[in-house]
C-alpha cells in the first residue's frame, strides 16, 4: 500500500525516485526493528500463558456478591467467588481457582487460611 500510495503521489508531485525508495527502505528498516517488540500480542500460542494466575492471589476492587472486579497484575478482571461463599469486601485477597473465558473463579484467601486455623486452634484447646 505504500509503495502504491507513493506511486501516486509522485505522479502529481515531482519526487525525486530515491527518495520514495528511500522511505520504503525506512519503512521495512522499521518493521524489523520493531517486530520482536510487538509479535508477542499476535501470538496466539500464548493463550496457556493465562492459566499461569491460577493458584495467585487476587485484591477486589469491590464487593464480591458473588459477581465483581478483582485486581491482579495491575489489571482488572471480572470474578466470581465459587462455592457457597460469603461475599468478599473491597480490599480483601482471594486465591484465584480457575479461569472461564475473561472470568476468574475465585475463593476467600481467608477461607482458606482459616481452616487451617480453625484445626490448630481446636487442637489447642483439647486436652
Amino acid at each position: 500500500m505504500l509503495i502504491l500510495l507513493l506511486i501516486l503521489v509522485q505522479r502529481w508531485v515531482e519526487l525525486p525516485w530515491w527518495f520514495i525508495w528511500g522511505l520504503i527502505t525506512l519503512w521495512v528498516v522499521k518493521d524489523t526493528i520493531l517486530f520482536p517488540f510487538t509479535w508477542r500480542a499476535y501470538d496466539w500460542d500464548r493463550s496457556s500463558d493465562v492459566n499461569t494466575m491460577v493458584g495467585e492471589r487476587a485484591i477486589a476492587d469491590e464487593r464480591l456478591a458473588p459477581w465483581g472486579y478483582v485486581q491482579i497484575h495491575g489489571e482488572l478482571w471480572r470474578a466470581k467467588v465459587i462455592g457457597a461463599n460469603p461475599p468478599v469486601e473491597k480490599g480483601e485477597e482471594v486465591r484465584i481457582k480457575e479461569i472461564r473465558g475473561l472470568t476468574l473463579l475465585v475463593q476467600p484467601e481467608a477461607e482458606e487460611s482459616g481452616e487451617g486455623n480453625r484445626i490448630n486452634d481446636s487442637s489447642v484447646h483439647c486436652p
